[in-house]
């Protein structure tokens, strides 16, 4: 299935497989978001690939463990990867073939070992930031300062963020989950600066007959000025636009992953440090300097938006202390 590219990003075409039709439209159906959708269409297509093309009505439980011994034995592949790849199959069979496979919970669920993360100390964190410059810079002070994952930094709108309040709201972050994380005081008036150069941005695009930003769901139906509002445009806009596909109006999405996690990359070479840091490891330093500064594990919880208070126990032993008030700890540095 050929793909039709917008901008830096790959859309998956209309598949030509009514199989594969049928699957993409349960999911979307369902709300699944776009990266799930291409990520179970993906293995859906692998699994049917490993058997020969055959369509998986002629096929079984032992053919979807078959399918999971090869991805663990033969490409060794991660537990994570090969419990995504159980639940695709299990998507596919369960809501679009309606077909139930037996005993499926016996099938091969490999147990995820747990891993200590990756934590730089207050002192790394301040030396991979200062090897950093402009839009990178703050972004990396965002991640570490409010916790955030990556891709819901560059998924902000400029209303997400709340000077006045100094907090900045996530929407639709993992688990499709809206949360409130704070605005650091020593980013703030960088942000306030960066707002503006965007604004200026917004208003050459506007010129050229551009200024478009994509409107989640059926808002953009709902409100169709609204993708020319500032309020909607992209906290931290790519250095191109493209034209859409389907509209084609003059657009700008926002910065790609890629530009950020290669500035980090550099940064942690550049500052000599040896640990294995990612765009990541800003989230999981930024929860550990929280606990060790004395906040209690609900509150780093809630801010980080886990569901489950076991995910972020892992972090460190914690002190049972009040967390109102939270300081970020990049205000510290």
């Amino acid at each position: 299935m050929m793909a039709q590219r917008v901008g830096a990003y790959a859309f998956p075409a209309a598949p030509k497989s009514q199989l594969l039709a049928s699957l993409i439209e349960q999911m979307r159906l369902r709300h699944y978001s776009t990266r799930t959708i291409e990520t179970y269409r993906s293995w859906v297509v692998r699994y049917i690939k490993f058997h020969g093309k055959r369509h998986p009505r002629e096929l079984g439980r032992e053919h979807v463990e078959e399918f999971l011994s090869s991805l663990a034995i033969e490409s060794n592949v991660s537990a994570s990867t090969q419990n995504q790849a159980l639940a695709a199959i299990g998507f596919l069979y369960r809501d679009v073939l309606n077909l139930s496979l037996e005993d499926s919970e016996s099938l091969a669920r490999a147990k995820r070992p747990v891993r200590l993360p990756v934590v730089l100390t207050r002192d790394e964190v301040r030396r991979v930031i200062s090897e950093m410059e402009s839009t990178p810079q703050l972004i990396a002070m965002l991640l570490y300062g409010s916790g955030m994952r990556v891709l819901e930094c560059l998924e902000l709108r400029v209303k997400d963020i709340d000077f006045g309040g100094r907090q900045i709201l996530i929407r639709g972050g993992k688990g499709n989950k809206d949360r409130l994380t704070m605005l650091p005081t020593s980013a703030e008036s960088h942000l306030r600066e960066h707002v503006e150069d965007v604004r200026l941005t917004h208003a050459r695009d506007l010129r050229r007959g551009g200024g478009r930003a994509d409107i989640p769901g059926a808002l953009a139906r709902k409100f169709p000025k609204a993708s020319t509002e500032f309020r909607w445009q992209w906290l931290f806009p790519a250095t191109r636009t493209y034209v859409d596909v389907v509209t084609r109006e003059l657009r700008r999405h926002h910065l790609h992953v890629t530009v950020i996690q290669r500035a980090v990359a550099e940064a942690v070479r550049s500052a000599g440090l040896m640990k294995r840091a990612t765009c990541h490891t800003f989230r999981h330093s930024f929860a550990t300097h929280l606990i060790e500064d004395g906040y209690d594990i609900r509150t780093v919880q809630e801010l980080l938006g886990h569901t489950d208070v076991r995910s972020t126990m892992i972090y460190t032993h914690v002190l049972n202390k009040g967390g109102r008030g939270v300081r970020s700890p990049i205000d510290a540095l």
